[in-house]
């Protein structure tokens, strides 16, 4: 266990204290509120969205929910008549109401898997039914909110149960039911209403003794103060509104600073988690009246999103994604940050990043009003040429129809707990298709030996040594004896670009070069030992390309025997697909070297000496420049 200090040891006491207290002396809200909040007029919005096409996604779906049939990261659940709130109905557990403190929800074999325990109790599916209530009118959704809210407050009594067991969670679920109020406050039963407010009010002392300041500072203590914040902001009446909004909005403004990194990627070194946290501070940027002092480190983030959805439109999951989302987690999940960059357009007044119809309204329509249905475009706009964001390490070249995303970034922070061993990673699209692809995430706890291979170095487009990772796994959640990354060249240009990194680990020195022309990409790997005895002797080296659909639509060739052979991806968390790999390997003493040829046809070909030449030549040209 790691060593604590006094400070925080202080802290979990007074924390424990008052959760006891709080277990033993339910607290009640006995006031009165507004049915209107301080958000934009649902109706309104309604209105102007009737008859889009999302508004038709919203409806189907709803009506698959009426029936129990619940859209749930990749999957479709059926639940049957009646829920329970507390079982992970795709691996068939269910846990108890203990004291939430003793609910072990990493125990997958106690629990089940708790994402997906989770992932229905965030209640957006809820918010998806009031949004069918306001398109149609039918009184069926309204009455289907009402019903499966009477059901969870009768199951999860407060602070009981693995559904309290996660601040941010509750963080989550107090967000839904704020949208809830917002959108058919005015349709709920007296009674029930009551109730209801007294539940959100519990949410929000819950949430004011359990914030994550030690736990987990980051995501789920940002999406916490948030939760809190909101809860404050908008509900005034609640005893102690006042300091839950002055601490969310402190810890916000503070994780702002600390999260964000100077080229405006997240310290996490996650994709996903990347537009989790632009989310976040989005949300809460614009209910404070859009801050001034947080625009430019929301524009940066915004420009790193832009560039990740790349020319189509979809991220590549770097890291791990957990299938979440802050508002409508339904739909391709590769495209969930195209309604975010769509509500920076507006909201940080960046026209070339605007939306289509749809990408505005997923989220942009509620948050900001009617008004945004005004600010899109028949298509969006895509980054063009070259771009290298420093402090994530993440670099973007472009030629002709290829696209190609390369990680030459470190691990996350701290422990780096939804980093992947991928450093060095090159990911390719052509004519807006993937070549080569992430695997992604599949699971977090419920198969170790899957968690290890999706974010293992073997499962990546890298170089994997005697079938080691870059870094020493210790848990589900953390890496130790992280690699060092060193970026020796990037150089642009109008046909492509060249890339030269270098990744030290474990005594081995992995040296990529990258060379983009228009028509061909070229990589050159090189191994060798890093000034140590421990790596002296033979190794074996893979190469290992993860192909994606328009693999089958140019030509690889390599300077080593390179087979193929079956592999697997997961395009949404709990979902695994059977997909192909290519692996290139060498076996020998150091230094070794593998050599990649991509070709499209739109250049003549080229023999693999040459490309290795060209490579070295390349190297050798911007080595004499950064000599002048």
């Amino acid at each position: 266990m790691k060593k604590r200090s006094i400070a925080e040891l202080a802290f979990r006491a007074r924390q424990e204290a008052s959760n006891l207290l709080l277990l033993v002396q339910h607290p009640k809200f006995a006031g009165e509120m507004p049915l209107t909040l301080a958000l934009p007029n649902a109706r309104d919005v309604s209105a102007g969205l009737r008859g889009s096409g999302y508004a038709a996604v919203v409806e189907a779906t709803a009506r698959e929910i009426l029936v129990h049939r619940f859209p749930l990261l990749g999957r479709m659940v059926d639940t049957g008549t009646e829920i329970c709130w507390r079982r992970d109905y795709v691996h068939g557990a269910e846990s108890g109401t203990a004291y939430f403190r003793r609910i072990p929800y990493l125990n997958y074999a106690g629990v089940g898997d708790h994402k997906f325990i989770w992932e229905l109790n965030r209640h957006q599916h809820l918010v998806l039914l009031a949004q069918a209530f306001l398109f149609t009118g039918e009184p069926e959704f309204a009455r289907e909110v009402f019903h499966q809210l009477e059901s969870w407050f009768e199951q999860n009594p407060f602070q009981r149960g693995i559904n309290w067991a996660s601040a941010l969670e509750v963080g989550f679920r107090a967000l839904s039911w704020i949208w809830l109020y917002h959108f058919i406050a005015q349709e709920m039963p007296d009674r029930f209403r009551r109730r209801f407010l007294t539940e959100l009010y519990r949410h929000g002392r819950h949430l004011a003794e359990n914030l994550s300041v030690y736990f987990s500072p980051n995501t789920h203590l940002l999406g916490e103060a948030v939760a809190l914040h909101t809860l404050g902001r908008l509900f005034p009446a609640f005893p102690g509104s006042g300091e839950w909004r002055r601490r969310g909005a402190e810890i916000v403004q503070a994780q702002l600073d600390f999260q964000v990194k100077a080229d405006g990627s997240h310290f996490e070194q996650s994709t996903y988690y990347h537009v989790y946290a632009l989310d976040f501070f989005l949300f809460f940027h614009l209910l404070n009246g859009r801050r001034a002092k947080m625009e430019p480190v929301l524009t940066r983030m915004a420009e790193y999103l832009h560039w990740l959805l790349g020319p189509a439109g979809q991220i590549a999951f770097v890291g791990d994604d957990d299938g979440g989302r802050l508002s409508h987690p339904y739909g391709e999940r590769n495209q969930f940050g195209r309604a975010t960059l769509a509500t920076c357009a507006i909201l940080l007044g960046r026209e070339e990043w605007a939306g289509t119809a749809d990408d505005v309204a997923e989220q942009a329509a509620w948050w900001i009003g009617v008004d945004a249905l005004r600010a899109t475009r028949p298509q969006r706009s895509v980054p063009c040429g070259s771009r290298f964001f420093k402090d994530s390490g993440t670099a973007f070249i472009e030629a002709g129809d290829l696209f190609v995303q390369m990680d030459c970034g470190p691990f996350g922070y701290g422990s780096a707990g939804h980093s992947h061993s991928d450093t060095l990673s090159v990911l390719v699209m052509f004519c807006g298709e993937q070549v080569f692809l992430d695997p992604g995430t599949y699971t977090y706890v419920g198969d170790p030996d899957e968690r290890n291979w999706f974010r293992g170095s073997a499962a990546h487009n890298t170089i994997c040594i005697d079938g080691l990772d870059q870094a020493h796994s210790t848990g589900p959640f953390r890496w130790e004896s992280k690699p060092k990354v060193t970026m020796n060249v990037w150089k642009p240009s109008q046909e492509g670009g060249f890339i030269d990194a270098t990744c030290r680990y474990a005594g081995f020195v992995h040296r990529r070069r990258v060379l983009l022309e228009r028509g061909r990409l070229l990589v050159l790997d090189e191994i060798g030992e890093n000034e140590s005895d421990a790596t002296a002797g033979e190794h074996a080296c893979n190469q290992i390309w993860q192909l994606g659909p328009a693999a089958s639509k140019v030509r690889l060739s390599f300077s080593a025997p390179a087979v193929e052979s079956d592999s697997r991806y997961s395009p949404a968390f709990g979902i695994k697909c059977p997909g192909t790999q290519v692996i290139a390997k060498v076996t020998g003493h150091f230094p070794l070297e593998i050599v990649m040829l991509l070709e499209t046809g739109e250049s003549g070909a080229i023999t693999i000496e040459e490309a290795r030449r060209r490579v070295v030549d390349e190297a050798v040209s911007a080595r004499e420049a950064a000599d002048q």
